[in-house]
């Protein structure tokens, strides 16, 4: 539906009866004489002629034409199927998922033309229409409502069908992105909630990473359905060897129990560790009996010091970022109490908002030492005295004043990279206060973040990381690190991106210290099945400057003998490779590359491991989804129900068609039909008065 109305903007509507006046006076004057025309006659040229001086000076005055139109949009019924592994491997007897698939496309045909239908399926992501493959390997409910509820914001959703078995292994809670949603959920209840007889490894929680010579520790919860009496066998092997094994009795047909045992670092590399369970007869699966573990072991450990003047809560949030990473050991120290520190025995020194005493009390040391240092400014810094410390950043300010900046990733930046979903991830995190000054950057693409303040980019740096007369610097350029930490644990549920920003960052600024000139090495030891494997080299010239100049070849082999080739991208000033995905298995690698007269190689090991998420849990989780759909004004429902969904949602007086007022302004001299208006009126008196005579 469309409607026309005038509305005045800035002009005043008082000139419509000045303009009526005027084309009054206009045709009474035209047409008081002559008196030979009839009267009705004359009354009528007068009454067109009139119309047309009016709608001509209106259009010199110009007001606005409002036009309103309203669009109905019909109810969003957004169906969401659970398309992961667990819903085809663990489901009722009778219960066929490619026929349910099969009904529930046909929901769009049982509401009828009402009701806009979408249709998705999710498993880590979330994907368009339905799918009867049931081959996804992570389950992520938490994601895929939340990625509807941002996809369809401000829209009119009548309601979210959501049919899964309740089992999820990826994100947060689906209850906590439930309650964000203001529409009814209906819960469509699959898998199987009888318990059959079934042993399984239910989690594992051990250390990524051991150093040479000491003992570290594996605790694994073994579970038991229906298993009263049976003896469970736990055996730890590798490569062949068994390290471990023990007797487990069943005395529940719910048993579940935690064992613990320490193993032996005493080579260094990757292990890999094959934890199993020994099957029993008539075991309703034996694919979630075994998982293997990798454990690094390393012979050093890179030690950092963090100093600084007072308590402050980012200092816990860095400690727990960086020691995240089982390669480096944080020691944290107020200045004072310092002590007689082993400068030598640490690999990075991080001092956070340093003072005029701290930086005049580390000068000399500073000067003794290249240990890379790691600046973390703030309200309390020494800006002055950072100014004359180094030479990466110079901040010009008459005083020290902090305004709230977000952080904006910088594409160009290359001396380590981010994964894309921390790059989003800070995209969205919370500001942080920086001081309110100009700034100066002596190193080109050492920028990593920049400021944002408000919805304005800057070119103003926030971290950046460079070399500085030798020596590995970084520069942090706010504070409130712990804003981040909250805000990604309240949306994601855990800390992944602070952590790897961090990690990465204290990689780049501790490695190469020896002044190795050629690096190769893994994003990561160990990639889960179906991930790309991503590789960086370095390369440093005579000078010790990074140089990619030269073309690095790099060869992969896994242990079964297959070669794989590849030439690494230029990135900036380093190298970086995606070898894409690789088969299941165990890799080494050797990289070499030609530099004037000098070869230099680099070799190392990746695995690439099994993803058994999907088959750890076999019995469905009602009681969430019941929980669910309660909490929202829905209702759970079992997948024969499907009628009784159909009249849930007719009957649902919340959900209807709404319709969308849209007003566009235009000023009336753009509207062609009054031209054509006054062409009639003016043509039509030209011609009656011709007729007559009168012209």
């Amino acid at each position: 539906m469309l409607l026309f109305s005038i509305t005045w903007g800035t002009v005043s509507g008082w000139w419509t009866p000045v303009c009526l006046l005027l084309a009054l006076a206009y045709a009474w004057l035209m047409y008081r004489q002559p008196v030979s025309l009839p009267e009705n006659f004359r009354k009528g040229l007068f009454a067109v002629r009139a119309i047309a001086v009016f709608i001509i000076a209106m259009l010199l005055v110009s007001p606005l034409l409002q036009s309103v139109s309203y669009q109905p949009q019909k109810p969003l019924i957004l169906v969401a199927q659970d398309n992961s592994q667990s819903v085809s491997q663990f489901k009722p007897a009778n219960f066929n998922p490619a026929g349910f698939v099969t009904e529930l496309s046909k929901l769009k045909d049982k509401l009828g033309d009402d009701y806009d239908v979408r249709e998705f399926n999710f498993g880590a992501d979330l994907g368009n229409g339905l799918s009867n493959k049931f081959n996804a390997r992570k389950t992520d409910i938490s994601s895929a409502l939340r990625q509807l509820n941002d996809r369809y914001a401000n829209q009119n959703i009548g309601a979210i069908v959501l049919a899964t078995d309740g089992m999820y292994n990826q994100g947060a809670d689906p209850q906590y992105d439930a309650r964000n949603i203001k529409t009814s959920i209906y819960t469509l209840a699959l898998g199987d909630t009888v318990a059959r007889r079934d042993l399984l490894i239910g989690n594992i929680n051990y250390n990524k990473t051991a150093y040479l010579g000491n003992k570290f520790e594996i605790e694994v919860l073994a579970e038991a359905w229906q298993s009263k009496g049976e003896t469970m066998r736990l055996t730890v092997t590798e490569g062949g060897r068994v390290l471990h094994s023990e007797n487990i009795q069943v005395g529940t047909d719910a048993f579940k129990k935690i064992t613990t045992f320490q193993l032996e670092a005493d080579k260094k590399g990757i292990h890999r560790y094959n934890i199993n369970i020994a099957p029993v007869k008539n075991e309703l699966s034996v694919q979630n009996n075994s998982e293997t573990i990798y454990v690094e072991v390393l012979d050093v450990q890179q030690k950092i010091l963090l100093l600084y003047d007072g308590p402050h809560p980012d200092v816990t949030v860095i400690k727990q970022a960086i020691e995240s990473n089982k390669n480096f050991e944080l020691k944290t120290s107020l200045v004072t109490d310092m002590g007689d520190v082993k400068w030598s025995d640490y690999s990075l020194l991080m001092l956070y908002q340093p003072s005029a005493s701290t930086l005049s009390l580390l000068k000399p040391v500073l000067a003794k030492s290249r240990v890379p240092v790691w600046y973390l400014l703030g309200a309390q810094a020494d800006i002055r005295g950072f100014n004359t410390q180094q030479k990466l950043a110079a901040i010009s300010s008459s005083r020290l004043d902090m305004q709230e900046v977000f952080a904006l990733p910088v594409n160009e930046f290359a001396s380590f990279t981010l994964s894309d979903s921390t790059i989003q991830k800070i995209n969205k995190f919370p500001p942080l206060m920086a001081p309110y000054a100009n700034y100066s950057v002596t190193i080109p693409n050492g920028v990593l973040l920049r400021q944002r303040i408000g919805a304005v980019p800057t070119t103003y740096p926030l971290l950046m990381f460079g070399d500085d007369g030798g020596r590995r610097t970084g520069v942090f350029l706010g504070e409130g690190i712990w804003r981040w930490n909250l805000s990604e644990f309240q949306t994601f549920g855990n800390h992944h991106a602070v952590e790897e920003l961090f990690s990465q960052a204290v990689q780049y600024l501790t490695a190469n210290t020896d002044r190795q000139r050629f690096r190769a090495y893994p994003s990561k030891n160990v990639f889960d099945e179906g991930d790309n494997v991503l590789l960086n080299a370095e390369l440093y010239d005579d000078a010790l400057e990074l140089t990619n100049t030269p073309d690095v070849k790099i060869a992969i082999k896994s242990t079964d003998g297959k070669n794989y080739n590849f030439l690494f991208t230029r990135m900036g000033q380093t190298y970086q490779l995606d070898a894409g995905t690789l088969p299941i298995g165990e890799y080494t690698y050797s990289a070499a590359v030609v530099l004037g007269n000098k070869s230099f190689s680099a070799n190392g090991q990746f695995t690439v491991k099994p993803l058994n998420l999907e088959i750890r849990q076999s019995v469905a989780n009602r009681q969430l989804l019941n929980s669910i759909a309660t909490q929202s004004g829905g209702k759970m429902l079992y997948p024969q129900q499907m009628d009784q969904l159909v009249d849930l949602i007719k009957k649902n007086e919340n959900i209807k068609t709404i319709a969308f007022e849209d007003k566009h302004y235009s000023d009336i001299i753009d509207v062609k039909w009054i031209f054509a208006l006054i062409f009639i009126l003016l043509g039509t008196e030209w011609f009656l008065r011709k007729r007559e005579g009168e012209v």
